[in-house]
């Protein structure tokens, strides 16, 4: 039997390192976003579909038949409040209410460390900051990240979705510089980490990070193990290279690193 995944975003950084990665057979990936994108290996079952998440009829269309939404679609970094209201708030809405109108059962939301980047690193302790810690958003991207959970707890509650929110620290092929190597989340595991979203039975609401299992880590996997999520890599096979090259950024003791520097509603590099 054939299961079609939605996949909004599927352009961006992670969009494209996932196509690949969540390939598998009798699994049909319909591939959206706003941008062209290759086309389909001799070998790949993907539909692609040109859209944006801030279209209501054209996010309904793309869930019909649809197993589960994988919601990558937004803006990345910082910019001003009515672009961010425009695409991460309203558009985050919009795939719900899509999906919710198309019958589709589970939603997983990318979120992101910077709904509650203005909480201090040293927080952590032991046993890692928790999966649900409160939110405390270091920019406009981290207020609409927390906003972002807080639809989907509403679409769960009032609706019957199953909605996993993904606390995403940094999913590079490598990690980006010192606080990456407690942030990094390696594409293989983001891989597993999804896979365990949609196959968990019955999630209900979650908020989890994802991160991969890394020595110098201040996010608590525990949430995430929960769902079957068993990650394998750690960045500290990094980090000699990287302490040679780099030093810690302003910010870096906060959880949100150089994002709580940044001047709010200004466009930011990632």
């Amino acid at each position: 039997m054939t299961e079609t995944v939605l996949v909004t975003g599927a352009a961006g950084t992670i969009g494209r390192l996932m196509r690949p990665r969540l390939a598998r057979p009798g699994r049909v990936l319909r591939l959206l976003d706003r941008v062209e994108q290759p086309p389909a290996g001799p070998d790949e079952q993907v539909e692609l579909v040109t859209a944006s998440v801030t279209d209501p009829a054209a996010m309904t269309a793309a869930c019909r038949g649809v197993a589960a939404v994988i919601h990558l679609g937004g803006i990345s970094r910082e910019a001003p409040w009515e672009q961010i209201l425009a695409v991460n708030i309203d558009g985050t809405r919009t795939v719900l209410e899509a999906a919710r109108l198309a019958g589709v059962p589970r939603v997983i939301l990318a979120s992101s460390n910077h709904a509650v980047g203005m909480r201090a690193v040293a927080e952590a302790g032991a046993a890692g900051v928790p999966g649900d810690a409160t939110p405390r958003p270091d920019t406009y991207y981290g207020v609409s990240k927390a906003a972002m959970e807080a639809l989907g707890s509403l679409y769960h509650d009032r609706f019957g979705l199953d909605v996993v929110c993904i606390r995403i620290g940094s999913c590079f092929p490598e990690p980006p510089g010192v606080r990456g190597l407690a942030t990094w989340l390696s594409p293989d595991d983001g891989a597993r980490l999804f896979e365990a979203c949609l196959s968990a039975p019955s999630p209900g609401f979650r908020v989890v990070w994802g991160a991969s299992a890394n020595t110098r880590g201040h996010y608590s996997l525990a949430e995430a193990r929960a769902l079957g999520y068993s990650p394998r890599d750690d960045a500290e096979r990094f980090a000699e290279k990287i302490l040679a090259e780099s030093s810690p950024a302003p910010g870096d003791e906060l959880l949100g690193g150089g994002f709580t520097t940044t001047p709010v509603g200004e466009p930011n590099p990632l």
